[in-house]
């Protein structure tokens, strides 16, 4: 699910937005009228949409993208000569008046692209510290050595504890590891 936030100085504009999308099958995850109160709301967010127009009750829509987290995109709604000044800065621009179906297609197309990112970053592997992996290697020479396993065995043993108890690997080989001193 992709966190959508609008941005509008009329609250009530905002929430007519959220409305639109929400009829449309979008998940709107805030709705608000400053571009403090988004950053807040963006805040402990991985990644995600802000809908935007070009002027803000605190800030414009620049001050506000270059302040939201790197994973996060703008949709800015602005009359079309603002929007000239807006080319090339990174942000998808809608002009007004609105469009229902222009607004609910550019949102489905960043949808989509903010999930192929996910998946990518998902599929990329994990890096690990050189302390992390001496952690599992001892782990799993634990698990070899008390339970007679192969280090495939035992590797396979900690990814299923790990999986089981929502814990990465790194928390489940120190957890192997404490409980031997038991």
């Amino acid at each position: 699910m992709t966190n959508i936030i609008v941005v509008l100085p009329k609250l009530e504009d905002a929430k007519n937005i959220k409305n639109v999308l929400m009829r449309n099958g979008f998940h709107v995850t805030g709705v608000c009228t400053t571009g403090a109160q988004a950053l807040q709301l963006v805040d402990g967010l991985n990644d995600g949409i802000v809908i935007c127009s070009y002027k803000l009750k605190d800030m414009i829509y620049a001050e506000l993208q270059k302040n939201l987290p790197p994973d996060f995109e703008m949709l800015l709604m602005a009359s079309e000569h603002l929007l000239a000044e807006s080319r090339g800065s990174g942000v998808l621009c809608l002009a007004m008046p609105l469009k229902v179906h222009e607004l609910v297609s550019t949102l489905s197309m960043m949808t989509q692209n903010l999930e192929r990112r996910r998946r990518k970053r998902r599929e990329t592997p994990k890096i690990r510290r050189p302390e992390e992996e001496q952690l599992i290697r001892k782990a799993k020479g634990l698990l070899m050595e008390r339970n007679h396993m192969t280090e495939e065995e035992a590797h396979r043993y900690l990814q299923k504890c790990s999986m089981e108890s929502g814990t990465n690997l790194v928390e489940t080989a120190q957890m192997v590891l404490v409980m031997k001193d038991l």
